[in-house]
């Protein structure tokens, strides 16, 4: 069973078709996925989502324990013969230099290396934690990387798969944050660091290992503007709207639509499937 695979990507404003609304206008701005179509790619069956996993630098126990079931879950994956789409923050910190990678992670990029090599394709979206992949990761590790997410077209059912930071109606500083850490001249500074130093600082900055529990009500206030967000989409034809960030591990049917939140791998161990005809969300043994 195939299917193709359309990345989308941003333009100058001025290449930009002006919307009727000022928010019509802004959604655009912020979900460069609903530009133009750039690339195709065949997808096989079925389809397998992560996101969330926040492989981290230390080799605590815990730490272990999480990159073992992973392994296992990307060899299951290799005896379906399906896809894996990861869906953002498989690392907790991922910054690509020209001629070093982190040895802390070699095992699983050996895993994913492997399942690639044994015909599974491996598409990345990437997430706050891991934007900034090079070469390595686009042409060796992933089959395709799609950075500003992708809309997927698959036995007459169409999705739309992002990370899913920066949606929410609070994440105005956060968006001119990213936009900060994501540009071309940030990165190319960055890079300039020794790989021991540009490591060490995730490390320190990075907080994974006490992940934030919200609020009921918290939750439930951002489900409430992702609920609006997926809607919007499901009046352009869309089935899914899959995405991860949240640490929510949520399927909402929405009548025109449905909303996939994945889970994490921190406490949920979640995963979306899609054998063709249905789609649930699942728990890894």
């Amino acid at each position: 069973m195939k299917a193709h695979l359309s990345s989308k990507i941003g333009r100058k404003s001025s290449d930009v078709k002006e919307r009727g609304t000022y928010s019509e206008r802004w959604e655009h701005f912020i979900c460069p996925w609903k530009r133009r179509s750039v690339s195709f790619r065949a997808v096989n069956s079925p389809l397998f989502f992560i996101s969330d996993i926040h492989l981290g630098l230390k080799n605590s126990n815990y730490e272990l324990r999480k990159r073992e079931r992973l392994a296992e879950f990307v060899r299951h994956v290799v005896e379906k013969k399906g896809s894996l789409f990861i869906v953002g923050d498989l690392f907790d910190f991922w910054f690509e230099y020209k001629y070093v990678m982190p040895k802390a992670y070699f095992d699983i990029l050996t895993v994913l290396y492997e399942a690639k090599r044994k015909g599974v394709k491996i598409y990345f979206i990437p997430g706050n934690h891991d934007y900034w992949t090079g070469e390595f990761a686009e042409k060796i590790i992933f089959t395709e990387v799609y950075p500003d997410g992708c809309t997927l077209e698959f036995n007459g059912k169409r999705f739309h798969i992002i990370h899913g930071d920066g949606l929410l109606s609070r994440d105005g500083a956060y968006r001119a944050l990213r936009r900060l850490f994501r540009n071309k001249l940030f990165v190319f500074f960055y890079r300039w660091l020794h790989p021991d130093w540009g490591y060490s600082i995730a490390k320190w900055i990075s907080r994974t290992g006490n992940h934030k529990a919200h609020s009921e009500e918290y939750d439930e206030a951002v489900l409430k503007e992702l609920k609006e967000f997926a809607s919007n989409h499901g009046s352009d034809g869309v089935d899914f709207v899959i995405m991860g960030h949240y640490h929510q591990a949520r399927q909402v049917d929405l009548g025109s639509t449905s909303l996939v939140i994945l889970g994490d791998w921190l406490k949920y161990h979640s995963f979306g499937y899609f054998d063709g005809n249905e789609f649930s969300l699942n728990y890894w043994r």
